[in-house]
């Protein structure tokens, strides 16, 4: 038992506090536990690293941030750059600015200057601040929306987004190659503030990044005129939004923003919501019970790290607050950039519309209508803004815009990841648009579906922790990719994309092609009638997911149809 000796090493090496071992020393006796806690360590995902807190090689903690940190030093001293320095920040979950420190003391150590943040900020501004700074990379803490009990470490190159291949291969092999905690550098950190390697980032960073998100307004007119009447709900969870988003809208003209106040401050233990996801309808309950004190005309809901939004909008037939999926404020969004350019003229002849490979095929649609190139990515934000970073470098499109179905979208290239910020802006600024017209947000959306087809998105995740939970995912991967369903309930299946394989196999002429995009562990299936299916190991979590999407011929039908192919779907993988 390879965990056992790790186990070990960790409870005898003084090289781990005194306090890390006594702790470690009093689970002797559970084998379980030290096995979930060391047999393996942790690993860059879509999400970079992320893991419960505590001791451990499978767990967050000052020991294995550090030792990421000594891989991610000794990459960029092999790629000549440690002259460039990389900017850092973090978000209000436990150990966040202890592991910041840690990770920014570590890179001094190794003669790498740090520049970070002096409190909280949103994943998006440390993509800004990364390109801004002219760093060769950056680093958030942040475990985005997880529990409580959970923190991460997300690494960015120097174009602002998320670590690609083949450079996060590189950093993984390099933090797989330090084995020797010995090894692992740290300093002090008055030293490091001495000798200019430890840097605190001004309030002028704060100020060019409210300013780039303004360039994207569309319609300032219309906010001064309609702002002081729209009415804003907004929550951060207890994260990092509340100062960013409040001051864009304030000095945008919106003068009726209504911040839930048991969440507005930070809370590590985030108490008021447990789960602090804005895809988890429990996440609104404040908001929404402030929404309907208030009347609101929307309400709106950043999660920890300020990377992606929830939206309830009032439905003006019923009264009732009605929630928006990912997919559904994505394409809100994306009508109305895409609607307003071009009345405006600037709408590029060479735009491009990215979405992740999950998302809806409502995206495809409304890239047709406006006439801009639809590009389909793995999933994770880090494809989207590698498809920025080849357009600058191929000149070949113009971003127009981008999204995931998990709550995420970037308008504008002032960062290279999601930014709830930005899309709270938007949101907020359509709304105002829409009020003007006798519309709320949710009338707009039931009109973009009478525009553009009933589609509609569903998500169904199963959880397996543990050693045995990855053979189970693996497995049941493993069974699909043997055996791929020819039929779903009524819907045929056309097409099956393996992109592990880098297969497209058409079920009907048994004609294989390639998917075009990296090896990832996904099926992938095209069904009759604009129907799919996919299934795909979180990067993040110990779970396997299920996405299905349908087009019907109303909205009743479409959440029939959804209904029905979910469960056909859990049917073939036997739950």
């Amino acid at each position: 038992m390879e965990f056992m000796n790790v186990y070990k090493e960790w409870c005898e090496n003084e090289y781990f506090s005194e306090e890390t071992r006594k702790e470690l020393l009093s689970i002797k006796d559970n084998v379980a536990e030290i096995e979930d806690r060391f047999y393996k360590d942790l690993e860059f995902g879509t999400g970079g690293l992320r893991g419960v807190i505590g001791n451990g090689t499978n767990r967050m903690n000052i020991y294995t941030v550090r030792k990421a940190t000594q891989g991610l030093a000794n990459f960029i001293i092999k790629e000549n750059a440690a002259d460039r320095g990389v900017a850092i920040a973090y978000d209000s979950r436990r150990m966040s600015p202890e592991f910041a420190d840690c990770a920014a003391l570590c890179l001094n150590a190794n003669g790498i200057k740090a520049y970070v943040f002096p409190s909280l900020r949103p994943t998006p501004e440390l993509s800004f601040a990364v390109r801004e700074l002219n760093c060769i990379a950056g680093i958030v803490v942040t475990a985005s929306h997880n529990p409580p009990e959970y923190n991460g470490y997300k690494v960015y190159w120097e174009d602002g987004a998320q670590v690609t291949s083949p450079k996060d291969v590189m950093i993984i092999d390099e933090v797989k190659a330090v084995t020797d905690f010995n090894n692992v550098l740290t300093m002090d950190k008055d030293e490091a503030v001495a000798n200019g390697l430890y840097n605190v980032i001004g309030p002028d960073l704060d100020d060019k990044y409210i300013a780039k998100l303004k360039e994207q307004v569309l319609n300032p007119e219309i906010i001064k005129e309609v702002g002081k009447d729209l009415k804003i709900v907004y929550t951060p969870l207890h994260g990092t939004g509340n100062i960013p988003a409040r001051r864009v809208l304030k000095e945008l003209g919106f003068e009726n923003v209504y911040v839930v106040p048991q969440q507005e401050l930070p809370d590590s233990e985030f108490s008021t919501v447990g789960y602090p996801n804005p895809e988890d309808p429990k996440a609104f309950a404040l908001a929404l019970e402030l929404a309907k004190e208030v009347d609101a005309d929307v309400v709106l809901a950043t999660d920890p790290d300020a990377d992606r939004l929830g939206v309830y909008a009032k439905d003006s037939k019923t009264g009732e607050y009605m929630s928006f999926t990912g997919n559904m404020s994505g394409m809100l969004i994306a009508e109305y950039l895409l609607s307003q350019r071009k009345a405006k003229g600037k709408l590029h002849s060479n735009g491009a519309f990215i979405k992740t490979i999950v998302s809806t095929n409502m995206a495809d649609a409304i890239a047709n209508e406006y006439n801009l190139k639809l590009i389909e990515v793995l999933t994770g934000f880090k494809y989207i803004g590698e498809q920025i970073k080849w357009f600058e470098q191929q000149g070949t499109y113009e971003y127009e815009f981008g999204f995931e179905e998990s709550y995420g979208c970037l308008i504008g290239t002032h960062a290279r990841d999601k930014d709830a910020i930005v899309a709270v802006m938007a949101l907020c600024e359509a709304a105002a648009y829409y009020k003007k017209q006798g519309l709320t947000l949710w009338d707009q959306m039931l009109n973009i579906f009478e525009k553009y087809g009933y589609y509609r998105e569903g998500l169904k995740s199963i959880t397996l922790k543990g050693v045995e939970g990855v053979a189970k995912i693996q497995k049941m991967l493993d069974d699909l990719r043997a055996n791929p369903p020819k039929q779903l309930g009524s819907y045929k299946v056309l097409a099956v994309r393996d992109y592990k394989l880098d297969t497209v196999t058409n079920m009907e002429t048994g004609e294989v092609t390639s998917t075009g995009l990296p090896a990832s562990n996904v099926l992938y299936y095209d069904l009759t009638d604009n129907a799919w299916c996919c299934a795909r190991p979180s990067g993040t979590e110990p779970k396997i997911k299920f996405y299905m999407g349908v087009k019907g011929k109303s909205f009743e039908d479409a959440n029939a149809l959804l209904s029905m192919l979910t469960d056909e779907v859990m049917k073939v993988v036997g739950e």
